[in-house]
């Protein structure tokens, strides 16, 4: 079944849509550049919360959070993404579910959910990081910037092989 919704073309421009192909996506900032995660993907956007570190982890994992009662391993996308982070950083939480496991996606900033057509999603491009585009799913084209969409499972096979060695 077709649902009328609006997306926002590469353009920028608003326009109904009839597709059955829109993935909407919960965006936040790293470093000044825009990440999505899938929204079905999300469980919550909790504020900054308190770390337990871990000592030993590796160098992207910034500890434990307490997220009433479960315990969730907090993922710096700084560290992750070798990206130099602010100073004074106070890190949203972007939790992500991949079974009955969780993981904190630490952002800078917590942005829009947006709605993209599922066929506008293009390669990474070969200039970016390697660190960074092992982690991404693809790009869209936005107005004024890209919006970086991240594969969640990619992460959490990191953090799996990480355990394992």
């Amino acid at each position: 079944m077709n649902m009328k919704s609006t997306t926002i073309d590469p353009n920028g421009l608003s326009r109904p849509t009839f597709s059955a192909k829109l993935t909407q996506y919960s965006t936040f900032v790293v470093a000044g550049h825009l990440y999505g995660v899938p929204v079905m993907r999300v469980r919550e956007v909790v504020r900054p919360m308190p770390i337990t570190a871990i000592p030993l982890a590796n160098h992207f994992v910034h500890g434990l959070i307490n997220l009433r009662g479960q315990v969730v391993t907090a993922i710096g996308l700084h560290r992750l993404f070798e990206i130099k982070a602010p100073e004074s950083a106070v890190l949203m939480n972007v939790i992500c579910e991949s079974g009955a496991s969780l993981v904190s996606l630490q952002a800078d900033e917590i942005g829009d959910v947006i709605e993209m057509e599922s066929g506008l999603l293009e390669p990474v491009p070969p200039t970016s990081s390697k660190r960074v585009t092992e982690f991404l799913a693809g790009v869209y084209q936005m107005p004024n910037r890209l919006l970086a969409i991240i594969d969640v499972d990619k992460i959490f096979q990191e953090i799996e092989q990480v355990k394992s060695n």
